[in-house]
């Protein structure tokens, strides 16, 4: 096809039909193109690519132009391809570059396909083939009304390399890939904008995107301001350490853009300390917003709720949180709803991460960074020139753990985000050591570290003493619970979990908790626990949950053997609060004869077993050296001759890319489908716990809330393996709250036998067929 050969004929071309598809209520194609263009373009200025997204704008919907495109708005029942001409134009007028915008605008409603192959969506070396666009009806109308607007050419994107020229040249097509998926979220948040704008704009819907007050960011600084003025107080060691943590944070947020970290021991008050240096940081450089994200989706809500209770609830709406409990947000979520609802305005804000402060999930963050899904990829434009904290960064997966690290390095190095690196147990991802010998390839450069020498801070906020594991029978680690008035007990299953209580549940206060009871009956747990660690027994059998931000403080600590990471968790729970010495505040590790840990965690035990046979480190196993060489082992051990496993698809290598004069090619696809944090399936089960959970289930059959209800009904889930999940289907266990509405797999409930049976006060979840217990053994 010779674009522009087609003669242009005097008519109005249109880009969305309105209600009752008559001309008066349609868009006209030129203003909708403009308009998209010129949000692009402002979103993508932030990485210095306004050139790239005004183009974009301006051509992915020149398929438009074809009079059978326009017969299919009156009304015709026609399928169009209207994606792919601005994809061919894009290619032929700028060449290499354009390829670039090629991805981008034949992928804004299917996804970014591969460059070539096969695959789902159609690759595009296959769409701009001549036999494919040859199939195409005519649009070259496109010339008169958009021509004269596209420039001339585009120049490169002004991307930085890593300073490493051999890594440097491993990701050149990782960050050219990151740098496509960034503009296609600049096109498809504008697209989406303005046709919502179009469709929606009589039901106010757009009056609720963004209108963040001009003056927010100094509001929040005032709020969060007042709340910490007390925070050194009373006048304990603890507390004077935890002031002058936040005083250094506050005093490093003047430090220019770029890469930090925040080492601190747990207890020391890093959560309100990094929400204070972002604010002050994003104030002082112009950034536009911070993101929060951390690993447990068990938490997320927690954190947030910390969060809001700082800023008040007059300002408790600048605070959005993102994850994915039941589903992504979907544009009919908050239609009709009352324009003020500031609740509606947060919902939206999730679309595309529209809000001063965004508290997220890492799958949610680093999933959405290597999607192909317009829906996913929608909100990267507002990570660049944003404020990301990434809180206890060492639970990333091992698998990818090269391609995260290789990610928040670009966003640093070329889209003006500034990273923050916050956890107690430092994971060594620095590209080199200060004695220069070999670190983390591909890693991290010019970190500045923001709590002031953490190896002082570790020694003065010692609270524990970590002791060797020692050989013990279930029997035996009963026994020694039982000798104990007050103890915390973890494993690493939630069968052994409830193995282990049973034992013990004869015995005066003890307590049980595992990720088999839902949200609601944990918190209720945890009140027992506090109320009894305060006057009377208490010992708990509980999972790795009690470990994920749970504020609880216990004199003596049994944990089974896992990696330091994880030891420094649970010790996390003991001497929370520093009211007794190091010395006499013990964490007792353990081994289970007969008992292996699951595969998945056993590179871990290795690696922390490496650092116990070393005299250095044994002493004092939760120090900040050994913790280095903790993960340096554990990192080397994955490197096996030419294998990698911490890229285990080699998405950071960026493997399968082809980038030369004439070809960018890029697996967009593929790399999508081969990033998943989480690869075990679980489904949810909604508990009828108790009165508010059964009131809520009836509300989800009758009202049109349904996200609402939805959000509410997250502390009565339970998520169960696909394998129990479908045999308590298929016993009737559980059933479709609402099959004729929802269908039959969006809302699950545990039926009345099934709460009956299957559900107990003390455990949560417990069904004694063998399938469900094989299913559950390796899960925390």
């Amino acid at each position: 096809m010779v674009i522009g050969a087609h003669t242009v004929t005097k008519k109005d071309y249109f880009a969305h039909s309105g209600h009752g598809k008559q001309q008066d209520s349609r868009q006209l194609l030129k203003d909708h193109l403009e308009a998209v263009a010129k949000c692009a373009e402002k979103s993508a200025a932030k990485f210095g690519a306004g050139d790239f997204g005004y183009a974009a704008g301006l051509l992915h919907d020149i398929g438009k132009y074809s009079e059978k495109f326009q017969r299919k708005l009156a009304g015709e029942n026609v399928r169009v391809d209207h994606s792919t001409a601005g994809a061919e134009v894009a290619a032929q007028r700028f060449g290499p570059m354009g390829h670039l915008i090629a991805y981008v605008a034949a992928g804004h409603h299917a996804g970014l396909a591969n460059g070539s192959g096969t695959g789902d969506p159609t690759p595009l070396t296959c769409r701009l083939s001549k036999e494919y666009i040859n199939g195409l009806p005519s649009y070259g109308n496109w010339q008169a009304e958009i021509g004269p607007l596209l420039p001339a050419a585009l120049a490169p994107p002004p991307l930085k390399p890593h300073p490493v020229p051999q890594i440097g040249k491993e990701r050149r097509g990782f960050c050219t890939a990151l740098f496509v998926r960034m503009l296609f979220s600049a096109l498809i948040d504008a697209d989406r904008l303005d046709t919502e704008g179009f469709y929606l704009a009589s039901e106010n819907k757009t009056s609720l995107r963004g209108g963040w007050e001009p003056d927010i960011l100094d509001r929040l600084k005032k709020r969060l301001d007042a709340h910490l003025a007390d925070f050194g107080k009373p006048a304990t060691d603890i507390n004077a350490a935890r002031a002058e943590i936040l005083a250094r944070a506050r005093a490093m947020a003047a430090e220019p853009p770029g890469l930090f970290s925040l080492t601190v021991p747990t207890g020391g008050g890093k959560t309100l300390s990094s929400l204070a240096f972002a604010l002050e940081h994003m104030i002082a450089h112009e950034l536009h917003r911070i993101i929060y994200v951390i690993p447990f989706t068990s938490i997320i809500e927690q954190t947030a709720s910390v969060f809001r209770g700082v800023f008040g609830a007059d300002l408790a709406h600048n605070v959005i949180e993102h994850h994915s409990a039941y589903r992504e947000p979907t544009e009919n979520d908050a239609a009709g709803t009352d324009p003020q609802d500031a609740a509606a305005r947060a919902r939206l804000a999730t679309e595309n991460w529209d809000a001063p402060i965004v508290v997220t999930t890492a799958v949610q963050f680093f999933e959405s960074l290597f999607s192909n899904r317009p829906g996913q990829c929608r909100k990267l434009h507002n990570i660049a020139k944003s404020v990301v904290i990434l809180d206890e960064a060492q639970t990333l997966p091992l698998n990818l753990l090269r391609p995260c690290v290789a990610a928040l390095d670009e966003l640093a190095r070329n889209y003006g985000t500034s990273v923050v690196i916050c956890t107690a147990t430092q994971p060594a991802l620095l590209a080199h050591r200060k004695d220069r010998s070999e670190g983390f390839r591909g890693g991290f450069a010019g970190v500045r570290e923001i709590a002031h020498k953490p190896e002082k801070l570790y020694e003065r906020l010692r609270r524990v003493t970590v002791k060797t594991p020692v050989k013990l029978t279930d029997d035996e680690l009963a026994e020694r619970l039982r000798a104990l008035d007050r103890v915390l007990c973890i494993v690493g299953t939630r069968a052994h979990a409830r193995e282990l209580f049973q034992k013990l549940k004869d015995a005066l206060g003890t307590h049980h908790l595992s990720a088999l009871m839902c949200p609601a009956h944990r918190s209720e747990k945890l009140k027992e626990i506090k109320a009894a660690l305060t006057d009377g027994p208490c010992r708990v059998v509980a999972t790795t949950v009690v470990e994920a931000g749970v504020d609880i403080d216990f004199p003596a600590v049994c944990r089974i053997m896992a990696g330091l990471d994880s030891i420094a968790q649970a010790a996390g729970r003991c001497n929370r609060e520093g009211r007794r010495s190091a010395q006499e505040s013990i964490v007792q590790l353990f081994e289970i004869e007969g008992r292996k840990p699951i595969p998945e965690l056993r590179k871990f035990e290795q690696a922390a077993r490496s650092i116990m046979r070393d005299a250095g480190h044994v002493a004092d196993l939760l120090s900040p050296g050994a913790i280095e060489a903790y993960f340096r082992e554990l990192y080397w051990s994955q490197e096996v001759g030419r294998e990698d496993k911490l890229d285990a698809h080699g998405i950071a290598r960026g493997e399968n890319h082809v980038l030369n004069r004439d070809d960018i090619l890029i697996p967009f696809a593929d790399i999508a489908r081969d990033f998943r944090m989480i690869e075990t399936g679980m489904e949810p089960v909604i508990v009828p716990y108790d009165g508010e959970a059964r009131k809520l289930i009836e509300e989800l059959r009758d009202t049109d809330r349904v996200r609402d209800i939805a959000r509410k009904l997250q502390p009565y889930a339970v998520n169960v393996p696909k394998g129990t999940f479908m045999e308590l289907r298929r016993l009737g266990r559980i059933e479709p709250v609402h099959p004729h509405r929802f269908g039959d797999d969006r809302f699950l409930r545990l039926t009345p036998e099934g709460k009956d049976n299957l559900y107990h006060d003390d455990i949560g979840f417990d069904w004694s067929d063998p399938a469900f217990r094989k299913a559950e053994s390796g899960i925390m």
